[in-house]
């Protein structure tokens, strides 16, 4: 029996749930504030798609692992 499927999948599993988590309050949070101030919208997409393009880099590593081993 090998182990190195189950590697695998626990290792993008395990991976993606913080970067899962993070996007999903990023997005939360910047409609709460686009909710809040509708003028300000403009001024809050740029910073949450980088923090929304930071947290994915981490599920992408998570993925690199899960590859090598």
């Amino acid at each position: 029996m090998e182990i190195e499927p189950l590697a695998k999948a626990i290792a993008i599993g395990v991976g993606a749930i913080g970067p899962g988590i993070g996007i999903g309050m990023i997005g939360a949070r910047a409609m709460e504030a686009i909710g809040r101030n509708p003028e300000a919208a403009g001024k809050i997409l740029v910073p949450m798609l980088i923090a929304s393009a930071f947290a994915e880099a981490i599920a992408i590593y998570a993925l690199v692992i899960a590859f090598s081993l």
